[in-house]
């Protein structure tokens, strides 16, 4: 009798076998599925990861710059206006012209110019502004190089070509080489694409206006669309009477979750500019069209938390005699907290990489100034990721990827930030 149920058990029908084989398959499906999204992100990564490091770097070329007091100022009375308007261009050809003295020709010495960037002239006058003692001395200096310098050292610029084809003559090659055989050429980290606003000149621009006007509008965005969302999920999920009016707000919050995100750029250009005449291209109105966009994604991830919170917590708080209010604020709503927090953060991390709404309040504008207020005119990271993929500068390719790198880290950082709360403030439920 043993024998015969461990024969019929060890034995399987054709049927069996077709169907472990399809469960194999099945399997198999699924990590190829897999393997492939995995593959797809690494190449996605990878790819802007590689075209945008170079931005992370600035090729400087060394100067030594003679603050003659002649040039600079001939009176010697250190008056800052005057000294806010100096001509610094002369110090950068009489320095450029002890490392080339060959070069003496008017149009030679405006191209010899060119392999500075233009920002070079404004370090110096930030240097006599910031210290006029340096005046009637020398002083070595790195200064930013032009764009097309920076390109050809990064080996992004093809000189094989006939040199009417690109913008870096064969000239400058030999004027660059000569730089690097004296070593006054070097790569330095490009502080000045974190600290600086936009600029029509890849080598000046920088994120840090269009960093600061997302975290402004993100702001205004927390502040409007967390409590409203919260309170009327809470209102909705304990307070409100089950019927066709709950139905109807309900059916349309999961109906607006779905509504493309430029239709609440059009709704705040139509009400909060053209009605309520609010500044255009601000954060404000930014972060309160995007307060629009993410508020029924909060309110359906509250309401959600709130549903998965036992009953049992109510009908005990209710049975030790606390009142409705009392058991939703002091038992159900800090149990519902951490999904709070991670839908509120989500939909954060949504509005973030927001564009087209943005696009439509007139956040598109070039804007230099790094704004300090709401109120200020600004622009937001991925409108200005757009912004520099649409400009003919070959530049500003890098400087693309660069941002979509950091915007990616931002990102990244929210989702592990909502992952960490869930975890930190997650309570057991009964």
């Amino acid at each position: 009798m043993p024998d015969l149920i461990q024969s019929h058990t060890l034995t399987t029908t054709p049927t069996q076998q077709k169907r472990h084989a399809k469960e194999a398959r099945f399997k198999w499906y699924g990590r190829i599925a897999i393997g492939l999204s995995l593959g797809f992100l690494v190449f996605m990564f990878s790819a802007i990861f590689f075209r945008g490091v170079g931005a992370f770097t600035q090729t400087r070329i060394q100067l030594d710059i003679n603050f003659a007091e002649s040039l600079i100022d001939p009176t010697g009375e250190r008056n800052p206006d005057m000294l806010a308007r100096v001509n610094t261009k002369p110090l950068l050809k009489s320095s450029l012209s002890v490392i080339f003295p060959d070069v003496t020709s008017r149009r030679d010495t405006h191209n010899l110019l060119k392999l500075l960037s233009i920002s070079a002239e404004y370090e110096i006058e930030d240097k006599i502004k910031a210290n006029p003692e340096i005046i009637g001395t020398q002083q070595t200096l790195w200064l930013t190089s032009a764009s097309q310098i920076d390109l050809y050292l990064k080996g992004k610029i093809n000189t094989d070509v006939d040199e009417s084809l690109r913008k870096l003559s064969d000239q400058d090659i030999v004027w660059i080489k000569t730089l690097i055989d004296q070593g006054r050429i070097k790569q330095k980290f490009n502080t000045t694409f974190f600290t600086k606003g936009d600029s029509r000149e890849p080598e000046m621009a920088g994120i840090l206006g269009a960093a600061l006007g997302s975290f402004f509008s993100l702001v205004v965005c927390f502040a409007i669309a967390f409590p409203l969302g919260i309170l009327t999920a809470v209102y909705l999920e304990e307070y409100a009477k089950k019927n066709w009016i709950t139905d109807i707000i309900e059916i349309n919050i999961n109906n607006l979750a779905a509504v493309p995100s430029i239709v609440f750029g059009l709704l705040g250009l139509s009400i909060f500019l053209n009605v309520f005449n609010l500044p255009r291209s601000t954060p404000l109105v930014g972060g309160m069209v995007l307060a629009l966009m993410t508020l029924p994604t909060i309110i359906i991830a509250a309401r959600a938390s709130l549903r998965s919170v036992p009953n049992s917590i109510r009908d005990a708080a209710l049975g030790m005699g606390a009142s409705k209010t009392q058991t939703t604020f002091h038992h159900v709503v800090p149990l519902a907290t951490p999904g709070m927090l991670t839908g509120t953060i989500l939909g954060m991390a949504q509005a973030l990489g927001e564009t087209a709404p943005l696009l439509m309040i007139g956040m598109v504008a070039f804007i230099v100034d790094v704004p300090s207020s709401v109120t200020d005119m600004a622009t937001s990271l991925p409108v200005q990721i757009f912004l520099w993929a649409d400009s003919p500068e070959k530049g500003f390719v890098e400087r693309t990827s660069a941002a979509i790198i950091v915007l990616l880290v931002f990102l990244v950082l929210m989702n592990l930030l909502a992952v960490y709360l869930r975890k930190k403030l997650e309570r057991p439920k009964l």
